[in-house]
């Protein structure tokens, strides 16, 4: 107690940013991301090469591992929301991540491997959202904290990939994923180590004193229902747009691996500053309205990818698709969290869902548009974001 109180005593006096908290928050950010970019882009390039499995194998762990994922983050969001403290989910995301990589180290069995990604990886899905529900609680209301941790992500997600594939070519995929599995153990670590926002608890109990009494607690479900498909379509829009960019850049306009990988890699630097810029932005302008700018910016940028006949038009394009990516995926964090702002944990679980079913839906646009061209990967996306504006708008309607 003693602890806790003088935390709390120094963040009442202090910035967030330059609490005790937000440094432990900070590293787990970073640590996490390094881990993400480690094990998620290689995972087909193990299973097909390492594990040898088949089309059809490889479509069911990628089918059946994402749906466990929204199961558990699903499940850990409404415990966090309950008794159970924010700090001890994210040290069971990490102790689970630890067990899982490392029996991805050691076994070649699919079944065994399958078994592994839907128990201990798909609760290891929990710690983004609980990382920024516990940084919600710690700047209590849209601040530059979930801004600043969204956005270290995306700096480990820049040096992540490059340093897994070194890791693969020098030690193999045991190395790649001990490292993994050691990652993810210090995020346990540092995690157990975190205190209890006083204020997250006092905020909480008040919540609990307005049920008892009868009163309407949280948001419209009908608005926050909404607002969820329309971010499932945006988030898959994203993913579809992403995962067809190098195909397309090699194929349609005729560039190399280089080319897109450079394309990419501007996109993710124009990200950073954007991001701060955008969360900075959040503390005085209408959520909602940011999110309704981002879905509007979005179909400029699938529009004018429809049209593109060179790659330095698809760079240039880039800078839309930075403001696109920061809104919705950066300020998005922070609108759902404000929709009900009683259960941080619940409403960033749903954000985190969100983008991972508009990935699963965006794998089979994919194979679509393999077929009929890759120009066609922006067709569909100009839809998704068409569709997703409009729920926003709907839902910007609906009471709150």
């Amino acid at each position: 107690m003693q602890y806790s109180f003088v935390t709390a005593l120094s963040e009442k006096t202090t910035s967030p940013l330059l609490s005790r908290s937000f440094f432990q928050l900070a590293v787990i950010s970073v640590v996490t991301g390094v881990s993400m970019a480690f094990a998620l882009p290689f995972g087909s390039l193990f299973l097909t090469s390492e594990v040898k499995v088949t089309p059809f194998q490889l479509g069911f762990f990628l089918l059946a591992s994402p749906i466990a994922s929204v199961v558990a983050s699903t499940v850990m969001g409404k415990l966090s929301d309950g008794r159970v403290q924010r700090r001890y989910m994210l040290v069971a995301g990490g102790v689970a991540g630890a067990v899982g990589y490392s029996l991805f180290a050691v076994s070649r069995d699919y079944w065994f491997l399958l078994g592994t990604s839907v128990l201990f990886i798909a609760i290891t899905s929990s710690l983004l959202p609980q990382l920024f529900a516990y940084g919600r609680a710690v700047s209590q209301g849209p601040s530059m904290v979930v801004s600043v941790l969204r956005t270290l992500l995306s700096v480990a997600w820049v040096a992540g990939p490059p340093v897994a594939a070194l890791l693969v070519s020098e030690v193999g995929w045991v190395g790649l994923f001990a490292s993994t599995a050691a990652l993810q153990l210090g995020v346990a670590v540092i995690a157990w180590f975190l205190p209890v926002p006083v204020e997250a608890s006092q905020e909480k109990g008040a919540q609990e004193e307005v049920v008892e009494q009868g009163a309407p607690a949280g948001p419209s479900r009908g608005r926050i229902s909404v607002v969820s498909v329309a971010f499932t379509f945006l988030q898959g829009s994203v993913a579809l747009a992403v995962s067809g960019l190098p195909l397309f850049i090699t194929t349609n306009l005729e560039g190399t691996a280089g080319d897109a990988g450079l394309v990419m890699g501007l996109c993710a630097a124009l990200e950073i500053p954007m991001m701060l810029w955008f969360g900075a932005l959040a503390n005085r302008k209408s959520l909602h309205m940011l999110v309704v700018v981002g879905a509007a910016i979005s179909l400029g940028y699938h529009g004018l990818m429809l049209v593109t006949d060179a790659v330095w038009q698809v760079m240039a394009a880039q800078l839309l698709h930075a403001t696109v990516i920061s809104l919705v995926m950066g300020v998005g964090i922070n609108y759902f969290q404000s929709l009900d702002p009683g259960r941080p944990g619940h409403t960033t679980t749903m954000f985190s869902n969100t983008q991972i079913v508009g990935t699963m839906i965006a794998g089979p646009l994919l194979g679509v548009a393999q077929g009929i061209g890759f120009r066609w990967v922006y067709g569909f996306t100009l839809t998704m974001c068409v569709i997703g504006l409009v729920l926003l708008l709907v839902a910007g309607r609906m009471k709150k």
